[in-house]
């Protein structure tokens, strides 16, 4: 027969390319301190982009964990099975240094080349960077108990990928994990009622059963239990050092809107053997560390997933012809796709800031410390709350082509909602930036310090500050107002940022859109008068 229609006017598929060629994350790794990491970054940024890779990313996800909670002759044996391109992924991952190598590393920018990594990997897939985060956070945690640090660090540091229930110590390397949350208390763990019961040995026994813990077949685990001494931390191994599996009963696997390719579990603990991290009672003290950490991989997992959204509609705008033309020609998606740039260059620019933040706080700098404190908090509000909306928008300059599975834009719409809610919904977030407003006044002055730094380069920024400031001041009905005011700042502080190293089209169009009086609600708003050119040029051709 003969053939009906040719195929034409369909946009090649997006591979081939380097992820990491983005001025912006190119600039803020090397403004931070990791220009040491760029030639690494861009060989990760080709990796990420290859056609063998990105079918890695498809493959975690449709062939999702399989739980086995017993083995053929009925004894309990708790394995969660991955799919061999789950092992693919993770092996690049820790190999690249993006689980807990950071701690390791002596050079300066090492948190921030690690960061950097991660947004370029995770562009990739995000399921599996949950384990790899969980790693990366775990490691200041369990620094509260020097003789367990000394002993499981050297392995969470390091860069080999070690699969399988093993005795911990007689693995190449370790990952960690964390059991917060339980049903009855979801993010007010100090409802918790996990039991923790000294041992003879010196060890403790945990009773209980939490309601979200990620990557069950991670070899450490941190978790909270209520003790005699109050609410604390443990570490929980999933195989004990004489080789014999810990109670660790997987209950079942999570069946989640997203992030499919990672297995989330419901582990029973019964005279679960732990060790105490820290004092009695400072459980929550101790874990924070851990939460502030992932918090800021939240936000570096949502501006990867904004950047790989963006990628896909300008990809797709510069193949795709219609009414005479391409669509990246015609002036209202020229509007939508710059838009979404501008979005883009503000949450990695803000992520990539707190990640040096986060470096130089790790080599003691009290300032920095101060501004991570709240920084973090913003951005993980503010980014992972930006990251569902700009992907919908992204989605649909692909049309119908974008909703449908192959395109790739399915996976990044259900996985955008996660950052959002996980490590702390935007409620707790608002509620956490108040907090250090109201009790560590050092860290708004560190914020105030950093915004101050880009005032005078633009009067709507200048304006927007001096907006913000008689907010901040003004305290009734804080709560009600919370979300309000941390947008608020989030948005003063990525102005100030673009105000001084983004090229002046990009902060020109940031202040006019996102601080001036007259903004639209939905993207490709931006108002008339504005570079959209130099702006889309710095989403580069693939």
């Amino acid at each position: 027969m003969a053939a009906t229609h040719e195929v034409f006017n369909q946009a090649p598929p997006l591979a081939g390319h380097d992820v990491a060629a983005d001025p912006a994350l190119l600039a803020a790794t090397a403004r931070e301190g990791a220009a040491w990491h760029l030639d690494d970054l861009r060989r990760l940024g080709r990796l990420a982009g290859a056609e063998q890779t990105q079918r890695w990313g498809d493959e975690a996800n449709r062939h999702t964990p399989v739980l086995r909670t017993h083995d053929r002759y009925g004894n309990r044996v708790d394995e969660v099975d991955f799919h061999p391109s789950w092992h693919e992924l993770m092996r690049v991952a820790v190999g690249e240094g993006l689980a807990g190598a950071a701690w390791a590393d002596p050079r300066p920018g090492a948190h921030v080349a690690r960061a950097a990594g991660l947004l370029v990997w995770s562009v990739v897939e995000q399921g599996h960077t949950c384990p790899i985060s969980m790693t990366y956070a775990a490691v200041p945690a369990l620094r509260h108990q020097p003789d367990l640090a000394a002993r499981f660090e050297p392995l969470l540091t390091g860069r080999v990928y070690d699969p399988g229930l093993r005795a911990p110590e007689g693995k190449a390397g370790l990952l960690a994990g964390m059991g917060m949350t339980e049903k009855q208390g979801g993010s007010d763990v100090r409802a918790n009622t996990t039991t923790a019961t000294p041992a003879a040995d010196g060890a403790w026994l945990l009773r209980g059963h939490k309601w979200f813990t990620s990557a069950p077949m991670n070899d450490l685990f941190l978790v909270l239990a209520q003790a005699p001494g109050g609410l604390s931390c443990f570490l929980v191994p999933r195989v004990l050092p004489d080789g014999t599996r810990n109670t660790f009963r997987i209950q079942r696997l999570k069946d989640k809107l997203g992030n499919r390719s990672n297995a989330s579990g419901e582990p029973e603990f019964d005279g679960t053997v732990a060790w105490l991290v820290g004092e009695q009672g400072r459980g929550v003290a101790v874990i924070i560390e851990m939460v502030s950490l992932t918090r800021l991989d939240s936000g570096l997992g949502s501006a990867a997933g904004m950047r790989a959204a963006l990628m896909q509609a300008v990809h797709h705008a510069r193949h795709r012809h219609a009414f005479g033309g391409p669509l990246l020609g015609k002036p209202l998606m020229r509007n939508v796709l710059a838009d979404l740039s501008i979005e883009s260059e503000a949450a990695t620019t803000l992520v990539l800031r707190v990640a040096g933040a986060v470096d130089r706080a790790a080599r003691g700098d009290r300032g920095e410390q101060e501004f991570a404190r709240l920084a973090t908090a913003l951005a993980k509000y503010w980014v992972c709350k930006r990251q569902p909306a700009m992907v919908a928008e992204a989605l649909e300059c692909l049309g119908g082509n974008g909703y449908t599975e192959d395109s790739g834009m399915p996976r990044l719409y259900r996985e955008a909602p996660l950052n959002g809610i996980w490590e702390g919904s935007g409620n707790v977030n608002a509620l956490d930036v108040l907090r250090a407003l109201a009790r560590e006044p050092q860290s708004l002055a560190a914020y105030e310090q950093e915004v101050a730094a880009g005032l005078g380069g633009d009067a709507r920024l200048d304006q927007a500050w001096q907006e913000l400031r008689k907010e901040l001041a003004d305290t009734a009905d804080a709560e009600l107002r919370a979300r309000r005011t941390v947008e608020r700042m989030a948005l003063v502080l990525q102005g100030s940022l673009l105000v001084r190293h983004a090229p002046a089209a990009v902060a020109d169009a940031f202040c006019a859109s996102r601080l001036a009086g007259d903004r639209g609600l939905a993207f490709g708003t931006l108002p008339a008068g504005l570079d959209l050119a130099a702006i889309l040029e710095r989403v580069p051709p693939v």
